[in-house]
């Protein structure tokens, strides 16, 4: 492997590794807070300690996803010198704004933590929520500005290679910004309500079938309904945006070649690379077209109107179909859950319904995962989207490799002490005997 495929494979694994945390630091606090304002406005005891026990998980993942976001801002400068030449000073601001961002959110998270029943009000320490989420949503906004960018990228003026004319306000409100940002959250938001609900789920299958697992289950369901909806509409509306856009990364994504009216969708199946005949897939008519344009009549532009060392991989059909298919998934769980709740003579709770929320854990992050490689692949060749291939940006140092084998030693190190940690902060004190010794103290 040359410097160029070290670089993105270690860009790659720091990525898929750093999101998990990320995702979970983004999504979380929304749920604490809501488990507390529940808790206060019912006087139920259960809801608070969601809010106490979660928030508790929640410093371990910050911790984590700190290690992690610090290793991607060193591996930008080390591994993508001429990237960070050319955009740097374009870039900084909202690079500079993400970091003010999560200072804001830590201070107020340790302010949280210690000043439980401390105030007579408990409204008052439930407001110390508000800009916990403030700064983890926006420390999300701030970075996935700066992808956003990546793709449209805006705000300055290339003279004699060199960007000029910088306007990073402009760089951070590009075309691609708004999706990309309402995408992110709604699908960090989502996975954070299955993750709560499968360690439920997983409780109960273990035997732990009390209220406060079933109360979790059901808070986390009805969010899981609403933000899979708008995880799945706001995905339809990026759609749209890329057939505007970025109709090559769309094009690559469904197979599409030759641009035309009433375009098909094409779900799984295999391309033959040299005559692109599509076989074994399952071929919905014109709902590309639709997809795309709104229209079942729609014009779709195909790949074969780009000159094909400009194509991004084709393999992102099958990263585009498994997020899509997730996504599916974890909207037809809360789905049949909250039906089985409604036709009473159902048990909402059988282990085939608990089997399934808590595959929907897994999946989401798997889903979260498969939405970024297929933003980031299905940008290839370019890491600035017509301005600079990732061929250019990428260092020329031979050592990557001994790096990328450092830092997968770290993330092996990192997973397993967080895996560690976190089952031996609960394993032996469930919801039930922490909810009971509190009442004793109390």
């Amino acid at each position: 492997m040359n410097p160029v495929q070290w670089s993105r494979a270690l860009t790659e694994m720091t990525l898929a590794f750093h999101i998990i945390f990320a995702t979970i630091g983004v999504g979380v606090p929304i749920f604490i807070s809501l488990a507390e304002w529940i808790g206060i406005r019912s006087k139920d005891e259960h809801y608070l300690l969601m809010a106490r026990r979660w928030t508790r998980g929640f410093v371990i993942t910050v911790a984590v996803g700190v290690v992690t976001g610090t290793c991607i801002g060193l591996q930008l400068s080390l591994l993508w010198p001429e990237f960070m030449r050319l955009a740097g000073n374009v870039i900084s601001l909202p690079l500079f704004l993400e970091t003010f961002a999560f200072f804001f959110e830590a201070i107020f998270l340790g302010i949280y933590m210690y000043t439980w029943n401390r105030f007579s009000n408990p409204y008052l320490h439930w407001l110390l929520t508000i800009p916990i989420i403030i700064g983890s949503s926006a420390s999300a906004l701030f970075i996935t500005m700066v992808n956003a960018f990546m793709n449209t990228p805006q705000g300055f003026t290339l003279r004699g290679g060199v960007l000029t004319d910088l306007d990073p306000v402009a760089a951070m409100f590009n075309p691609a910004t708004p999706p990309k940002v309402a995408h992110v959250l709604s699908s960090a938001y989502l996975t954070a309500a299955f993750l709560l609900a499968m360690i439920a789920a997983f409780s109960m299958l273990r035997g732990r079938r009390n209220d406060y697992n079933r109360k979790s289950i059901r808070l986390n369901m009805w969010a899981g309904l609403v933000l899979a909806a708008a995880t799945i509409w706001i995905g339809d509306l990026s759609a749209v945006f890329l057939a505007e856009v970025q109709p090559e990364k769309l094009a690559a994504a469904e197979w599409h070649f030759e641009t035309g009216k009433r375009v098909p969708l094409f779900v799984g199946g295999q391309l033959d690379p040299h005559t692109h005949e599509i076989t074994g897939a399952i071929k919905i008519p014109m709902m590309l077209s639709l997809l795309a344009t709104h229209n079942p009549n729609g014009t779709v532009v195909g790949l074969n109107d780009y000159p094909q060392e400009d194509w991004p991989p084709l393999y992102v059909h099958y990263l585009f179909d498994g997020m899509v298919g997730l996504g599916s998934y974890l909207l037809a769980v809360p789905v049949l859950f909250l039906l089985l709740r409604r036709l009473k003579k159902w048990n909402a709770y059988n282990r085939w319904m608990l089997a399934a929320i808590v595959a929907g854990g897994p999946f989401s992050l798997l889903a979260i995962e498969l939405g970024w490689f297929y933003a980031e692949v299905g940008r290839q060749p370019w890491i600035l989207v017509r301005y600079m291939r990732v061929s250019e940006a990428a260092t020329k140092n031979p050592d990557v490799g001994i790096a990328f084998w450092m830092f997968a030693a770290l993330y092996l190190l990192l997973g397993i002490v967080c895996v560690y940690v976190l089952s031996r902060l609960f394993r032996n004190k469930p919801a039930e005997l922490e909810l009971e010794e509190r009442r004793i103290i109390l």
